[in-house]
């Protein structure tokens, strides 16, 4: 690991001019970060990891090995991405057709967890703190704080900001408080206090 002007980068990674790159980010062995992506400080970009032109990722993200972050995705702060984890960014890619100008945005909310070999499709929102479960295929938008698995990805309950999951009682009463924060199920989305 070599260190490069405020940030730590492995010999055999591929920095591009024009990318930016925040204080304390550590970019691993055959990494590639094209021109005009942003990184955000003391995120840990893992090995084999390729960052899109004009990607933006907020501070604190860990992007495991095997990740390829194409145009469109914007991930905010303290997100999790596991190994292999798959962003598309064309609804209906064709090897023949040029369809750069048909790129979709995808938000991956803050403090979000994407487990290994996920698959988000395009075009949606991943809520903060949200919990997606490792194989996951998810085709529609993630609520904030929701757990989901499966393919298609389906809900099977809540996670706590910390990632623990959530019990509710049938007034929509959380059986526990942890750290302090109480939670509450309000209309089919959790909120915290």
């Amino acid at each position: 690991m070599m260190h490069n002007d405020n940030y730590n980068v492995h010999p055999s990674a591929i920095i591009d001019k024009g990318a930016a790159i925040g204080v304390d980010t550590k970019i691993w062995h055959f990494s590639h970060i094209m021109s005009s992506a942003t990184i955000g400080n003391q995120c840990n970009i893992g090995q084999n990891v390729y960052i899109d032109a004009h990607v933006v990722i907020g501070n604190g993200v860990k992007i495991q090995n095997n990740v390829s972050v194409y145009q469109g995705v914007k991930i905010e702060d303290d997100v999790f991405i596991g190994p292999s984890v798959v962003f598309t960014n064309v609804i209906n890619p064709r090897s023949f057709i040029n369809r750069k100008n048909a790129f979709q945005t995808t938000l991956v909310g803050k403090g979000a967890t994407i487990g290994a070999n996920a698959t988000i499709v395009c075009g949606i929102q991943v809520g903060q703190y949200c919990f997606i479960g490792a194989g996951a295929v998810v085709v529609k938008d993630v609520q904030p704080f929701e757990l989901v698995v499966g393919n298609p990805a389906k809900r099977i309950g809540w996670v706590s900001k910390t990632g623990i999951s959530l019990t509710f009682d049938k007034d929509g009463k959380v059986f526990c408080i942890e750290e302090g924060i109480h939670y509450a199920l309000h209309n089919e989305t959790v909120s915290y206090s």
